[in-house]
């Protein structure tokens, strides 16, 4: 039996019984959950349009993706992420992000000894990952953590996650190049999640007058033109509210890709091939991801003001879809304050102990809830 912690968002269950029974008397009446962040507008019509096209599915579908998908997402990593040459063999779709960083450990064939590094301040699943692999899992914040490693001591998968979440953090191209380099000596697996990529919130550039591009890992900057021992996961859930039709895929090495789908044929791990039709079709499109990211421009703003008018601070927060603040007090207090607003958030001890003065506030709320959430701060 797999010894995994307990799920956390169960402990929000007061706090929301607690909002709920006074936000009724506040203004706008009703709760304000922007705890777990599921988006909230609906799916692109160019999307939803494709997944009626392919409706008719009869046989079964492709585990490696068809060729259109995984070509669509070889094109999007050039035109959008400054990745040129993508090899559509090294992309695989899977069932929403959240189960490949469940999985991924188990499928590269980790277990006992093996060591699964990722950040002190960060999603969950990373550290569950490990425990079902019966892995180690451990806090890498920094190289210099390690210490000396040896082949026997490296961890067999290191996760990067850039724009971060919870703390919307962007790792630049310098410190992700170090890490590839630092890798690629001691045999270690790179994986890193970027699935907050295209919601980058950092200052038009001066010269270009473009918007800042977050770097991945595949970026020809960092890798030195190899994608060997790396992979990047990413999911269409917030940039393109898909996060029902479970619409992700990990793309890089493509070594690394056939030894995970070789285990996925056998395990069933199939996106459904509508899915994949729509999958395509919202790779293809950038005018809605612009409309979105615009709505969630909006409401950051009207929230960020909100937030600090309100006397808390905002750290890092440079990307992604939520704010990272602290009151300078245990984090389940804040969110106590919060809720007796009719608020609900999520505490930083989520996501590690070293968030444990923070708060994450999620923008994924409608205009009408996020101005309540506003109103009532002020």
């Amino acid at each position: 039996m797999v010894l995994l912690p307990d799920f956390p968002w169960d402990s929000l269950a007061p706090y929301k019984e607690r909002a709920s029974a006074v936000s009724a008397a506040l203004p706008g009446g009703g709760l304000v959950d922007l705890s777990v962040g599921t988006p909230v507008d609906p799916t692109p019509s160019v999307v939803q349009d494709a997944l009626r096209a392919a409706a008719d599915a009869p046989g079964y579908p492709q585990t490696w993706g068809t060729p259109a998908l995984r070509e669509s997402v070889a094109r999007w990593f050039e035109r959008r992420r400054g990745v040129p040459g993508l090899d559509p063999d090294g992309v695989l779709p899977t069932i929403g992000s959240k189960e490949l960083v469940a999985w991924l450990p188990t499928l590269l064939g980790l277990g006992p000894g093996d060591v699964v590094g990722f950040p002190g301040v960060a999603y969950p699943t990373y550290d569950v990952g490990a425990r079902l692999a019966r892995a180690v899992p451990t806090v890498v914040d920094g190289l210099a953590a390690l210490g000396p490693v040896t082949a026997s001591t490296a961890p067999k998968l290191l996760w990067l996650n850039s724009p971060g979440n919870p703390t919307g953090k962007v790792l630049g191209v310098g410190h992700l190049a170090k890490v590839v380099d630092w890798a690629r000596r001691n045999n270690v697996v790179v994986a890193s999640d970027e699935c907050y990529a295209e919601l980058d919130w950092r200052e038009l550039d001066p010269e270009s007058g473009e918007p800042p591009t977050t770097p991945s890992i595949l970026d020809p900057r960092v890798t030195g033109g190899s994608h060997e021992n790396l992979l990047a996961v990413y999911s269409l859930s917030k940039q393109s509210n898909l996060a029902g039709y479970r619409a992700a895929f990990v793309a890089g090495d493509p070594a690394l890709v056939r030894r995970l789908l070789e285990v996925r044929k056998h395990a069933g791990m199939i996106m459904p091939a509508p899915v994949q039709h729509a999958m395509a079709a919202a790779l293809d499109d950038d005018a809605h991801v612009a409309e979105q990211k615009a709505r969630y421009a909006r409401r950051r703003e009207r929230l960020r003001k909100a937030v600090e008018g309100a006397g808390l601070r905002i750290d890092d927060s440079e990307a992604g879809l939520y704010l990272w603040c602290t009151r300078g007090e245990d984090a389940w207090a804040t969110v106590g304050w919060l809720a007796d607003r009719g608020i609900l958030v999520a505490p930083g001890t989520f996501y590690g102990a070293a968030g444990g003065e923070h708060v994450r506030i999620a923008l994924t709320a409608s205009d009408e809830r996020i101005d309540t959430a506003a109103v009532r701060l002020a």
